[in-house]
Formats: C-alpha cells, structure tokens, sequence
C-alpha cells in the first residue's frame, strides 16, 4: 500500500493522522498593515498540520511515531521532504489537488503575531478511503492514533468516528484534537479528547463561562460515552483534566512567549509520549503542559528541544484535584 518512495516504519507504537497538513511559513516584518506593501525578512518552513505536528514533536521526545497524511503538488512533496529531514516515519497518500499552505508573519513593532490559514485541497472519496486503508494498516500494530486538525473540504464532518469505530475495532487508543464539524459529529469510541475552551463551547452549542461549567460540559461528554478522558486546554492558563474518577487543574508554566504556533500539538503529543512510557495521566498532561511551554519557546512551528521540555517538567508543580 501507499506510494514509492515512502519511508514506513511498522510496529510503532503512536500513528498520527493529518488529513489537512500544510505547508507553514513563517516570517516577520516591522509593521502588518493595510494597502501598502509589507517587507518581510527572513523566511521558515515547516511541515504542518495537527497530527504532523504532534509526529514531530513525538519524535523529539523519543517516542516510536509514523505520520500517515494526503498530500499534493510541489508543496505537497516539500511538506513528505520536510517530515523526512525531521527523521519521522511516514506513509503519504497522493492526491490530485495542491496542499495548503499557512502564513504567520511576527510584528517586531509590537510583538503581535498575525496567522492566515487557508481551506486546503478538496479530497475525493477515493482519496479519503485511501486515507482509511493507510491509517489502518498502519496502527494494527499500535498503541494509539493521534487524529489532530481540521478536515478539508470534502471530508464529511463525520470522518473522525469512521477513525473512532475503526481504533475500536483494532483494539487501539484514539486521542483527538480537533474543531468544528469534526468534534461536533463525535458520538462514540475516542479515549481522549484534547479540546480548547472554545473549541468545547463549539461542541456543548452553549457558553462556558467558569471552570465549573467547563467541567461539566466535559463530563458530559464522558457520561454520553463519547469518551474517556478529556484534557481542556486553557492556553496561558494551563489546562483541566477531566475523567470518570474526577477532575484535575493544571497550573501553567511561565515562559517567555516567542511563538504560540503548535503548542497545542506538543501538549498532545508528549501526553501520549507519557502514555506510552506508563505514566499516569496526570503525569502525562504535566508533561504535556510543559512541552507545550517549552513549545512557545521557538519560532514559528519549529520543534521545541527535548531538554527544555523535561526542565520544564521537572519544575512544574503537581495538579491540583477539584472537589
């Protein structure tokens, strides 16, 4: 299965899917603004996408990992060139349209940071059931599948359980991250769910104001059957960690903030990298939460450094339960 030239690795134990990746640039310029030209100096890239972000960052804290993504056009092949030089195992899936690309440009005038996004291609249902057939050769031998971003154009909502019912069948833990449509049509078989707040409020279709009502929506959805576990990221404000036995606060790490891209994504990944080592949950979502900070450390969605993280880890304080 898949196409010539890939770089597969069986018997791993993490798989990401990415069925929206991206090409991600990132620059900076004195001012962002309207009508005139913006000069910008100095360009990065990266390879993109919830699930190849997670895959990279993964990889850096010395978990087994593959990446199985559709991709398209030049860009496409930069993206499968840029996950090869991170020394991540992958399995593409070509597709006829072109992949996305995504733009974050940093205002030196005022620290800002402007990121546009684009929709990405649209997929066939044969592209989409190769996506399927990949994923699923790939994690019969796996511990967990990692589905992180958005859908593309194409992809019905419900894509996601198709992966939920299939992890099931294959006897594999699904953790999610993502929005929109693709949480919204979740009703079963995910083991956890790494939603923001807004992301939730999105899901529950109603404000959530306090952590109390954060809280509650997310044991909602652990008693609807939905899932497992829920990690309610907070972004600066650290996270809530949610589970039939109660509920756990997280304190964030300060750091000095130089790009917010893909800290998300490193929380996703090193608390599945922790999963994976035989930590607790709770000690997975620390170590999340401070891979996520060590994260925010570099530029654009650059990898954070495995030192930092573990620093960071090892100074974080413990969580707090909620009564």
């Amino acid at each position: 299965m898949g196409s010539p030239g890939e770089h597969i690795q069986y018997g791993t134990t993490i798989i990401t899917l990415t069925m929206n990746p991206a090409l991600d640039v990132t620059t900076s310029a004195d001012r962002v603004g309207p009508t005139d030209k913006i000069r910008c100096r100095g360009v990065r890239y990266d390879a993109g996408g919830g699930g190849i972000n997670v895959a990279r960052i993964a990889r850096v804290l010395g978990g087994s990992v593959s990446a199985v993504f559709p991709v398209g056009g030049h860009t496409g092949d930069l993206v499968t060139q840029l996950v090869a030089e991170a020394d991540v195992p992958y399995r593409r899936v070509d597709i006829t349209e072109s992949t996305r690309e995504s733009f974050t440009i940093d205002e030196q005038c005022s620290g800002q940071q402007y990121r546009f996004v684009l929709p990405g291609p649209r997929l066939s249902f044969v592209e989409q059931a190769r996506c399927l057939d990949e994923l699923r050769d790939a994690a019969r031998s796996a511990e967990f599948v990692v589905a992180s971003g958005s859908l593309p154009p194409g992809v019905p909502a419900d894509f996601y359980q198709r992966v939920a019912d299939m992890c099931r069948e294959l006897g594999v833990l699904l953790v999610l991250d993502s929005s929109g449509g693709g949480l919204r049509h979740i009703t079963s078989g995910v083991f956890l769910l790494k939603p923001s707040v807004r992301e939730l409020r999105e899901r529950m279709g109603r404000d959530l104001v306090s952590e109390a009502d954060q809280l509650a929506a997310a044991h909602e959805l652990i008693d609807a059957g939905i899932t497992q576990t829920v990690v309610v990221s907070l972004g600066s404000k650290g996270a809530l960690l949610a589970t039939p036995h109660g509920s756990q606060r997280f304190s964030p790490v300060p750091v000095k903030v130089f790009s917010g891209v893909g800290a998300g994504d490193a929380m996703v990944a090193a608390i599945t990298v922790g999963l994976t080592r035989g930590w607790s949950m709770g000690k997975s979502v620390r170590f999340g939460i401070a891979t996520g900070s060590a994260m925010l450390m570099t530029p654009g969605t650059a990898p954070c450094h495995r030192s930092d993280a573990e620093r960071i880890f090892e100074t974080s304080p413990e969580p707090e339960d909620i009564v």
